[in-house]
């Protein structure tokens, strides 16, 4: 019976060299596969050309090298938004999103099958959670679409983790694929040009803040009051607005990096000039920006997102008391390019 196979990215280079150490290979060997894998974007251990033969049949029989199987991709209309669904290797489903945006290059990756947190307006939340992924399978689908866009001589240039799941559950292997995805001996990216979303997991927001790393952060917040906040994201019993915004006060404080808020309008909810007052007394002085997102429409969901006058009101309550405020576009729409819609539908 043939053993399931390692994802090699799951391997940091210290775990490689002692592997090739009891296969009797030469440590240096690790950097090699390291710079294939991540720089190269080697898919085939065939194309590990600087590898010895019987190293790379070693490699072959222990390893795999890609942990994904596309089973869906989708092109928005403009064809700057491609959305992928991806099967793992134990069947479970995930996505992640390219976005070709001016000359950004971004990647929304996911950290989780589903989602435990049922945020009712979240699509992943309504699958409800399958398990957490390894960190080599959060790299895995950096990797993917870098090979893509190196038939274009082209590269990311951003990574958002901000496709299924919450990323503060599954903490230790998002920093895992953060180191990997970092390090300029594999992926190289900047930590700055990174940013982990979180719906307000307030320990895991000051271990992040205690870590602190260049890396972004962005809080889910859609609201300041603690009632609709649980009816909109039950996580909030745990966590109620005055200890995450105090969390995120003390990231400021410890990082002396900006945060940003993400809130979702939808109409008639959370969209009125008032809850846009309410929002600016409770943030007011903190080093933040606030990032308005017309909602994504889901199948289980049955509100809309705001109109776009109220959006404009709604900012310009922030920008009037000096809180920095964008309005995302909405784009991807007609393919579901809201987290967890693709597999909501498999």
């Amino acid at each position: 019976m043939q053993t399931e196979k390692q994802l090699i990215f799951d391997l940091t280079q210290a775990e490689l060299e002692g592997w090739l150490s009891v296969q009797g290979e030469k440590g240096f060997r690790a950097q090699q596969i390291m710079v294939g894998l991540y720089q190269n974007r080697v898919g085939d251990i065939g194309e590990f050309s600087t590898l010895p033969k019987p190293l790379r049949e070693k490699l072959a029989v222990h390893f795999d090298f890609s942990g994904l199987i596309p089973v869906k991709t989708l092109q928005s209309q403009s064809g700057q938004t491609h959305k992928t669904l991806f099967k793992l290797v134990d069947g479970c489903l995930i996505e992640a999103v390219l976005m070709l945006y001016d000359e950004r290059r971004t990647v929304c990756i996911s950290t989780q099958s589903g989602c435990g947190l049922d945020c009712s307006f979240c699509a992943t939340g309504q699958m409800g959670l399958s398990r957490n992924l390894s960190n080599g399978e959060i790299v895995a689908q950096v990797i993917h679409y870098a090979r893509q866009l190196d038939l274009n001589n082209e590269r990311i240039t951003n990574i958002v983790f901000m496709g299924m799941g919450e990323p503060f559950h599954n903490y230790k292997n998002v920093m895992l694929a953060i180191s990997s995805l970092n390090d300029p001996r594999r992926f190289g990216l900047s930590a700055r040009r990174m940013t982990i979303s979180t719906v307000g997991v307030v320990p895991k927001i000051k271990a992040f803040a205690d870590a602190n790393t260049q890396v972004n952060l962005a809080v889910s917040l859609h609201t300041v009051d603690d009632d609709l906040r649980s009816q909109l994201m039950s996580i909030n019993r745990k966590y109620p607005v005055s200890d995450l915004l105090r969390a995120c006060r003390y990231y400021v404080g410890k990082t002396n990096r900006r945060i940003t808020f993400e809130y979702a309008l939808i109409d008639g909810v959370n969209d009125s000039e008032e809850a846009a007052s309410a929002l600016v007394q409770r943030i007011k002085g903190m080093l933040c920006h606030v990032n308005l997102i017309p909602l994504n429409p889901t199948q289980k969901f049955v509100r809309q997102g705001s109109h776009a006058k109220k959006v404009r009101a709604f900012a310009d309550v922030l920008e009037s008391n000096q809180i920095s405020c964008t309005i995302r576009l909405r784009r991807g729409i007609e393919i579901g390019a809201g987290c967890g819609q693709l597999a909501a539908e498999a």
